[in-house]
């Protein structure tokens, strides 16, 4: 997968995404400095949500429209997303200013005439949010496109994610990454599940990563250690702006120390090797070898009593002990020689 110049694959660095969602409160101004601080806590990319109320639900207090269970509890839907939403209006300096930052900046639509608006602005890349995974008109549609799309899966069953696989393939697109997502708000640390990083991608062949909404830089942490190559993380300026998405955003000096670790956890992978680099070989001096522990004189027999296995590591190699036993020096020798074959008769 290509975004922009940023290559994602099991190589490549982690693709790191600020979540913009609904942490600009409202205000322009807000939307450009949250950019800003995502590319110095060290983000690869900002992303947006492309929707208005109208196009994601319709205004009705019916007891299926008033939310339960989350922080946004006794709202209808319609006013949390008229709260939330970022205006079309903003979008192009958004994508503007994301460019001159150099941020790549791409979108999740919630509709058809969100994505054709996306297109405009030529989107790099799409996100289908984790409740619009069965929406499996859009996910077509978005995949028409030929566009990356990435997939998060935080309320999907397995036959979910197969149906959203098959939507994008059946349009001939195959660039997909599936993202591990828990949909809760902020989400419990027990519920990360993250060994379905490594599933995920083996399961469906694709890139996987993860949806963050745990408190900290635990989770990713984790998830880049079972081969996440996309982490995202909701992103605000202050949490004491307020906001529907405040409680489970992380500021710039957390989402800069995340980045920090997340780049640690990539770097301390590393690769399966087993030659030594120069510092480790290096190491090898202070091992175990064979030593003469006490004065020889020409033809003395080697004994446990005059030869041991100690550190360092110059003499000949503890492997060879059994074999050395019983011969003997060609010379005299000092207690604190390196035990040699060239002093062995």
């Amino acid at each position: 997968m290509k975004i922009n110049n940023f290559e994602i694959n099991e190589g490549s660095p982690v693709f790191i995404i600020a979540e913009l969602s609904a942490n600009h409160n409202g205000s322009l101004d807000n939307a450009i400095e949250t950019i800003r601080a995502a590319k110095r806590a060290g983000a690869d990319c900002i992303k947006l949500q492309t929707y208005t109320a109208d196009t994601i639900t319709i205004d009705s207090d019916k007891d299926d429209f008033l939310i339960k269970g989350t922080i946004w509890e006794g709202k209808n839907l319609y006013k949390l997303y008229k709260e939330a939403y970022t205006p079309w209006e903003w979008h192009a300096e958004i994508f503007d200013i994301a460019k001159k930052e150099g941020l790549i900046c791409f979108s999740s639509p919630f509709d058809k005439t969100a994505v054709d608006f996306l297109e405009d602005l030529n989107t790099p890349a799409y996100k289908i949010a984790s409740f619009e995974i069965t929406d499996i008109p859009l996910i077509e549609y978005v995949a028409s496109k030929g566009k990356p799309i990435i997939i998060s899966t935080g309320i999907a069953e397995l036959a979910d994610i197969e149906l959203a696989i098959d939507a994008c393939k059946r349009v001939g697109n195959y660039d997909i990454a599936l993202l591990k997502c828990t949909s809760s708000y902020p989400a419990p640390i027990e519920e990360a599940n993250m060994c379905m990083i490594k599933d995920l991608a083996e399961r469906f062949g694709v890139i996987s990563g993860l949806s963050d909404h745990t408190m900290g830089a635990t989770v990713p942490i984790v998830a880049t250690c079972f081969g996440a190559k996309i982490i995202e993380k909701h992103f605000i300026l202050d949490r004491s702006i307020g906001g529907p998405d405040a409680s489970f955003s992380m500021n710039e000096e957390e989402f800069t120390a995340m980045v920090k670790a997340v780049r640690e956890a990539e770097s301390a992978i590393g690769k399966v090797d087993y030659n030594l680099t120069e510092k480790q070989a290096k190491g090898k001096d202070f091992s175990r070898s064979l030593y003469i522990v006490e004065d020889m004189k020409e033809g003395d027999i080697l004994t446990e009593k005059n030869v041991r296995s100690i550190r360092p590591g110059f003499g000949l190699h503890p492997k060879y002990l059994k074999d050395i036993l019983g011969k003997t020096v060609v010379r005299n020798v000092e207690k604190g020689e390196r035990l040699l074959i060239e002093i062995i008769g």
